[in-house]
């Protein structure tokens, strides 16, 4: 299997924006993010309940 260059990246970008349009990717992106920052937190072991308890101190 080859190497992924910049024809086939251009290639996969033009065919999200087809899918998606131009208004739904940032929007896809946010949530993307809150998922991997969440999924984040949650590999660290804080949740929610220990950010508050520590900031109640």
């Amino acid at each position: 299997m080859g190497q992924v260059g910049l024809p086939q990246i251009i290639l996969i970008a033009l065919v999200i924006l087809l899918l998606f349009g131009g208004k739904k990717i940032p929007e896809l992106m946010k949530g993307l993010g809150k998922g991997m920052k969440e999924f984040k937190d949650a590999s660290k072991g804080e949740d929610e309940s220990d950010n508050r308890d520590r900031k109640n101190d």
